[in-house]
């Protein structure tokens, strides 16, 4: 199988300066700005309040936009298969946690220790919602939104099941900086089905190309200035869903891309 069709019923976008999808929309468009003061994290209602203020970065944007896409797609959460995506994972809580070996290690955390784990997030929104539906984190590093969602691609289309697919990744630190090109902090959510639905934003028709191929490039101002973070790769894509139209090139790696062109469900079709 190296083509098919999915849709898409749910998406969420969350950044310090385009904290949804309308204003990200508005903004890759060119018909909107951002956000001048930056918000703060978001504070996911799903956890309770005290994980609510332990949580870290990476799990509170991620549970932010799965619930998010979640409930624009009119689905019951823990009705639905996941995946999580992220390049680095939590690199704030991996440089705490280099620093406190060094430097003090009886005095680690056990609760920064359990969130350092890169499927971290995955497990508080399984928790959290009660699904017992199969959940997979991955990276591929820069490729990993391509990868997330060609795994996405493949569970959606052989389980003829709805799918999360949730990307993130948040600025290095500390002396991972050095090493780990990542700033900002950047989390998208989709929601993808097998099927037409009357929530359908549109239809993703892909592909799986072999080749040398470039990714396409991301264009508008707004986009640009998310570009240094780890989960840039999706950029190009929410573009094409922002402008309603056009061809998206996702390399997953030297010779193989994930093509996807994306047709939008306009009111009234």
């Amino acid at each position: 199988m190296s083509a098919g069709t999915l849709h898409l019923d749910g998406l969420a976008f969350w950044s310090p300066a385009l904290s949804d999808w309308t204003l990200a929309r508005a903004a890759f468009r060119g018909e909107g700005g951002m956000l001048d003061p930056p918000v703060r994290r978001p504070a996911p209602e799903l956890l309770a309040p005290t994980e609510r203020r332990r949580a870290p970065d990476t799990v509170a944007i991620a549970l932010e936009v799965a619930a998010r896409a979640v409930a624009q797609a009119g689905r019951v959460p823990k009705e639905l298969a996941s995946i999580f995506t992220s390049a680095h994972g939590d690199l704030a809580i991996n440089d705490y946690m280099c620093a406190t070996l060094v430097n003090e290690p009886m005095a680690i955390s056990p609760t920064k220790f359990h969130n350092s784990v890169h499927n971290a997030a995955a497990g508080y929104w399984t928790i959290g919602t009660g699904c017992m539906q199969s959940s997979t984190a991955l990276t591929a590093f820069t490729h990993s939104f391509a990868h997330g969602l060609l795994e996405a691609i493949s569970q959606a289309s052989v389980e003829q099941q709805p799918i999360l697919l949730v990307a993130y990744d948040i600025a290095a630190c500390g002396a991972l900086a050095c090493v780990t090109e990542s700033r900002g902090i950047l989390a998208t959510a989709l929601v993808l089905n097998p099927q037409a639905s009357p929530r359908s934003l549109g239809t993703l028709h892909w592909s799986l190309r072999h080749g040398v191929a470039s990714a396409s490039p991301i264009t508008s101002e707004a986009a640009l200035t998310l570009q240094s973070n780890a989960m840039a790769d999706c950029l190009p894509l929410l573009e094409r869903f922002a402008t309603d139209a056009g061809e998206t090139t996702l390399t997953l790696g030297d010779t193989l891309s994930l093509c996807i062109q994306w047709a939008p469900q306009h009111a009234g079709n």
